[in-house]
């Protein structure tokens, strides 16, 4: 068996949605919406499956998904991108995160990733062959610092994996911070794999900044998007890779030997779906916002001290300022047996140094699932 997957310990998600089931818990751990997604996008699929073309689809992705990637990224972000040469379709980000790592390093690369992360980041990184370079980020800010980065960046480095907004500290990056990145992505002729799949799940007001976008950048940016996290339909596992056509060429062709391709009736749909008027994009942040301030003020009603939310599902409690003097898997655990809500402890996202004392908590449910937890949490013992 490969050490690196045949060590890896079960998922804390897997952990406590199986507890959940067991004692029928409210879940608020793992990150999916109770929304189905909107009906036109659902319906576009149903009719493509019926209708269209259901043999393999090209490698490189449908091409009116392509234009309408580019298209889309025109219309939010200013990006100029060629459809034909910088944009491929892949089964999910999650493929797109491993075929850019497959594609880009070579055993004993060194890789920067900033923790807390993404649970596929580490695994992906050392099956590669990827020589992981910590930056540990802590609340309440969770930002980068120079003083980090000049740690962690070395001559060995070929890439960092960059994910904003941040999943696990549902935290935004502001422009210093994705300035001081670039210049040492540049410094160390680094390439930045950008998994930026919450680029539409912002809130008060806040508008994506893409690191591709800036001065330096075009060329050693590989930007990473999801039709799962725009139209709250993650089973779809519909992924968009953007690169400069020198790093594409090798993006594809690790592409190629992973999935090859994607569902065609799911790339139609979407293609539809990123077309839709600006509408729909403000109206799923506003819904998703209003049950982010339907938790928080819950959760703060209640006593616990909440950190910010910037975008994500997510929103995280800090337990030593809430009082509790456990740490957080000992206060996951204790939750969802005794006052049945599961959540994540986001120690988990951490490789080494971890934060232990911060729980993770999605909103992206409806308002009964949201009272039902907090109705159960507000009895809990300090």
């Amino acid at each position: 068996m490969n050490s690196v997957l045949a060590d890896l310990p079960t998922t804390i998600f897997e952990v406590m949605s199986q507890l959940a089931r067991e004692t029928g818990a409210v879940n608020l751990g793992q990150g999916f919406p109770d929304d189905p997604g909107p009906p036109d996008v659902r319906e576009k699929a149903a009719e493509a499956v019926l209708s269209g073309w259901n043999q393999y689809p090209p490698m490189m992705g449908l091409p009116d998904l392509r234009r309408a990637v580019a298209a889309h990224y025109r219309r939010f972000q200013d990006l100029d991108l060629d459809a034909e040469r910088e944009v491929m379709v892949t089964s999910g980000a999650t493929e797109a995160l491993a075929g850019a790592l497959m594609a880009l390093i070579e055993p004993g690369d060194e890789v920067v990733l900033l923790q807390p992360m993404y649970d596929a980041y580490l695994p992906l990184v050392r099956r590669a062959g990827g020589v992981p370079r910590f930056v540990t980020l802590a609340p309440p800010d969770w930002r980068l610092s120079e003083a980090a980065l000049a740690q962690a960046f070395s001559p060995r480095t070929r890439a960092v994996l960059f994910n904003n907004p941040l999943n696990p500290s549902a935290s935004v990056f502001p422009d210093e911070d994705l300035a001081l990145l670039a210049r040492f992505c540049e410094r160390h002729d680094a390439v930045a794999i950008c998994d930026e799949v919450w680029e539409h799940v912002l809130f008060d007001g806040r508008r994506h900044r893409p690191l591709i976008g800036l001065p330096g950048m075009r060329e050693r940016t590989v930007k990473i998007g999801s039709a799962g996290k725009i139209f709250s339909l993650t089973g779809w596992k519909v992924g968009f890779v953007m690169a400069a056509p020198a790093l594409m060429r090798t993006l594809a062709k690790a592409h190629q030997f992973l999935t090859f391709t994607t569902p065609p009736n799911l790339q139609s749909a979407v293609a539809y779906g990123l077309g839709k008027d600006d509408a729909y994009f403000e109206g799923m942040r506003r819904e998703l916002q209003r049950s982010r301030d339907h938790l928080a003020h819950g959760l703060a009603d209640a006593g616990f001290a909440v950190l910010p939310s910037a975008g994500t599902y997510f929103l995280n409690v800090d337990l030593a300022a809430s009082g509790f003097g456990e740490d957080d898997v000992a206060f996951c655990r204790r939750l969802v047996a005794e006052n049945g809500v599961a959540a994540i402890p986001v120690s988990a996202f951490y490789a080494e140094a971890a934060v232990r004392s911060v729980v993770r908590l999605c909103f992206a449910k409806r308002p009964e699932t949201l009272d039902a937890a907090l109705g159960r949490m507000t009895s809990l013992r300090r």
